[in-house]
């Protein structure tokens, strides 16, 4: 193979040390048969757990990643320091009011997690929240300590928190901790009035291994909480009532479509305990009256396959004809519009069932682009562009000539109504009062929604991508609405809007010790064009004064630009000889690509610590927004999922090109990085386009996925059709799954050199956890078996959690290490060893 100069650097940074070598793993044949179709697996025998080859196997595999990582700890060490320096390592949060306390959080130098406090509210009528910050982060008088993951922790190697809830009086605490990175969660209950020495203290009850994310009803006497089935499904909704043992609680709903999960909360208004099952495509909400918490749940909607609806409630105080309350439904739905809508149902016409056609649409998204809903009347719209600026009359004035514009929700409290929406490629919010909403609904009229942005950071808001969400408002009777504000180069910003006055305050923005000035970083939006024409929009952030190629070009901020191709290199030939850098205006940069693509997920800007590290290196940050996920809406995600899985991958592929192309990236020093379903994305690319990356971080990485979704027993599996397809009983599915999946497609060094005239691959990192029920870490490990192959003869390597799961390590100290030691590794691939 040709390497250009960069790749004899990166080469040299991270050549295998003379006695390192990887763990052969041994060819056992096994045949994997379904409906006629045949596939050789030589490593399905790593599925065996327990077995004493796989644990050798394991061991030999991070005895062998330890060696072939081991001279990168002083750059290890030095991201390490670096992150703690842009990290204020002692902090506590702004308060937020629920019920009769102040709730905040407080973390201390030194320690892996955050502590739980409360202090007790002191006026009724204030909702100014207190300050908490002392001048030696004493706690004040009155503090009282709710939870501290340090001391429960104590003992365990990995400990994750499941969700808490608190009954409204304050006293009763509903918690659930793993202590294994399994995701199946020990339920307790605490009194934190308890008597006697250390105060709060456990009932004897334990709930065991629960799906996370119970509920306490807010007398305090009830728990409803859901069991999980052997492929981790939750799948049914049991009561406790407190004070009794676990063995008498009692199955209040079971859901045996086994491809839909179930959850189990409280409405915002606490007049309903709801029960929410869906599948990817279909969803069906139950609700139960707060104050009859042993009687029979009931049906709001009749579910209905290929609709998703959810449903909160509320009421327009005084709003009816003799002053009465106006009970309300909102119904958030896709049953019309692929893009969502949310309907307002006045609650006296008749109780439920209901019809998600009911009521006043008060915002409707945008159905360019989409497939049609089934069973829905068809719309000429759909047949648009994605980006196709959207009119409609009776949606409000600021969702007019939005592009890719979706529905994410709509809130009510007693004095505010917010809602969340997609729009250009980003996340936006805007926001009204009830009064004012009352009079509109009475009147038939557009709702008046005011929309929030950044404008009031100044010069920033035009130079920047922001995401927006409202955040930080348990209480329904809150009076002002608070909002997170963000962008790759600003820290997060929690403010505070009062929709009756306007006025908008800062309540905290993060603080990045060190040497850190966002005027000294700059991000643009550009535009990719794919090999089917649709424009791709890619997120480009960088340090001012280190890439030529960015620097030179005056736009920030969202930009409709395109991605041009550098003058004398065609169309035609940006995959001929794209490792030659070839000579440009600038000499193109480093570059640290990422993309997600699955699940409707979109991959928004945020502040990180971390990037820092690499952007100060004048590494380039670029996060390609790829079909699949749901940066432009519905149809984003419906472009890139099933029959149209490839799109995904197509899109990130050409991005990086594109990006390659234009002289702004070094295809030597280009490394990408994604994880779960990104990683997927990872062992596709490296398969489709090798030639165009150094090196591949690929984290906990779903890389065997037709072998795991042709299995019903695994986790995850069946509710994972509607997302992939179904290969188990369709052949097509199967086909086409099989075209693509990373394990069953990797090139061997012949194979490539006939494909482009070059055996080049990229470097492999993975990471995997042993008790990941997510993503099995046989799939990663099966997949650096093959690539480890002399036939393949890729430089690929994998760090295995023993004690961890799907998200990896626990606790904030141990996560940076991780961190800095995946982020050395890949700057040691681009040549970069300081």
């Amino acid at each position: 193979m040709t390497k250009t100069s960069s790749d004899e650097g990166a080469a040299a940074s991270i050549g295998t040390p003379s006695d390192a070598h990887p763990p052969v793993a041994a060819r056992i044949p096994t045949k994997r048969e379904v409906a006629g179709a045949e596939f050789d697996d030589p490593y399905e025998w790593i599925r065996d757990k327990d077995s004493e080859r796989t644990q050798r196997y394991v061991a030999g595999q991070n005895e062998y990643f330890e060696a072939r990582t081991k001279h990168l700890e002083g750059l290890k060490h030095t991201l390490f320091e670096e992150l703690k320096s842009h990290i204020k390592e002692t902090d506590m949060s702004v308060p937020v009011r629920l019920h009769g306390f102040w709730y905040y959080t407080r973390i201390y130098e030194g320690q892996q997690y955050a502590i739980q406090c409360r202090l007790p509210v002191v006026d009724e009528g204030n909702w100014e929240p207190p300050s908490v910050q002392t001048a030696d982060n004493a706690p004040l008088a009155g503090e009282e300590v709710v939870f501290d993951a340090n001391k429960e922790s104590q003992g365990h190697d990995f400990f994750r928190v499941g969700g808490m809830d608190l009954s409204d009086d304050g006293r009763w605490l509903l918690y659930g901790t793993d202590t294994s990175g399994n995701e199946r969660y020990d339920m307790r209950i605490r009194d934190l009035r308890a008597e006697g020495e250390g105060g709060a203290a456990d009932l004897p009850e334990v709930i065991e291994q629960v799906s996370a994310g119970g509920m306490i009803t807010p007398d305090g006497r009830w728990v409803f909480y859901t069991k999980l089935d052997d492929s981790w499904r939750p799948y049914s909704v049991w009561r406790h009532k407190v004070g009794s043992d676990s063995s008498t609680d009692v199955e209040v709903w079971t859901e045996s479509d086994e491809r839909f999960w179930v959850g189990v909360g409280m409405s915002f208004d606490e007049c309903r305990i709801v029960i929410t099952t869906g599948s990817k495509t279909t969803t069906e909400v139950l609700t139960l009256p707060a104050d009859d918490p042993t009687g029979s749940f009931e049906v709001f909607v009749p579910r209905r396959e290929g609709v998703e609806y959810d449903v909160s409630f509320s009421r327009f105080e005084g709003a009816g004809p003799d002053g009465e309350d106006i009970p309300l439904a909102l119904t958030y739905h896709n049953v019309s519009n692929p893009n969502f809508q949310v309907n307002v149902i006045d609650m006296r016409t008749h109780q439920a069932p209901y019809e998600l056609t009911e009521g006043v649409c008060v915002v409707a998204g945008s159905p360019a682009g989409c497939e049609p809903v089934p069973g829905a009347q068809s719309t000429s719209d759909a047949g648009l562009p994605i980006d196709e600026p959207y009119d409609d009359p009776a949606n409000p004035a600021v969702l007019q000539g939005a592009r890719g514009l979706g529905i994410e929700g709509l809130s009510i409290h007693r004095h505010f109504i917010t809602l969340s929406y997609r729009a250009d490629s980003l996340p936006r919010l805007a926001v009204m009062t009830t009064d004012e909403a009352a009079r509109n609904f009475i009147a038939g009229e557009p709702w008046n929604f005011r929309e929030l942005s950044a404008a009031a950071l100044g010069e920033r808001a035009s130079t920047a991508m922001f995401s927006i969400g409202a955040g930080g408002n348990p209480s329904y009777e809150t009076p002002r609405m608070r909002y997170s504000l963000s962008s790759y180069t600003n820290p997060a910003q929690l403010r505070e809007f009062d929709p009756r006055s306007g006025g908008d305050v800062l309540l905290k923005e993060a603080e990045v010790p060190g040497d850190f000035d966002p005027r000294h970083y700059a991000e643009r939006r550009v535009w990719a064009r794919g090999r089917d024409g649709q424009r791709v929009p890619v997120s480009l952030v960088w340090r001012e004064g280190m890439v030529p190629s960015l620097d030179a070009d005056e736009a920030r901020g969202l930009t409709d630009q395109d991605i041009v191709p550098r003058a004398g290199l065609g169309e035609d030939d940006r995959r001929d000889s794209p490792r030659s850098s070839g000579a440009g205006a600038f000499e193109p940069s480093p570059m640290f690509i990422t993309g997600y693509g699955a699940y409707e997920c979109s991959s928004d800007p945020f502040f990180s610590p971390a990037r820092l590290s690499m952007l100060d290196r004048g590494v380039i940050y670029a996060v390609a927004h790829v079909r699949g996920g749901g940066e432009m809406g519905r149809a984003w995600y419906e472009q890139g999922r099933r029959l149209n899985k490839k799109h995904t991958f197509e899109d990130f592929v050409d991005a990086t090109a594109a990006l390659q192309q234009a002289g702004i990236a070094d295809p030597g020093r280009t490394v990408a990085n994604g994880g779960s379903a990104g990683g997927l994305l990872m062992g596709a690319i490296a398969n489709m386009a090798p030639e165009l990356y150094a090196g591949i971080e690929a984290d906990v990485p779903f890389v065997d996925a037709l072998t795991s979704i042709l299995d019903p027993s695994l986790p995850l599996t069946v509710t994972e059709w509607d997302e992939w397809g179904d290969p188990l009983h369709n052949r097509e599915v199967y086909e086409y799954m099989k075209s693509y999946t990373p394990y069953e497609n990797v090139p061997d060094a012949q194979s490539r050199i006939r494909a482009s005239g070059d055996a080049h691959f990229p470097k492999i990192m993975a990471t995997t956890s042993m008790n990941d029920t997510r993503v099995l870490y046989v799939e990663p490990l099966k997949w650096i078996a093959r690539l480890q192959e002399a036939a393949v003869g890729a430089d690929a390597i994998v760090k295995i959690e023993v004690e961890a799961g799907h998200g990896g390590a626990s606790g904030r100290y141990k996560q940076w290490e991780e961190l800095a030691l995946e982020n050395a590794w890949c700057l040691s691939v681009m040549g970069i060893a300081r």
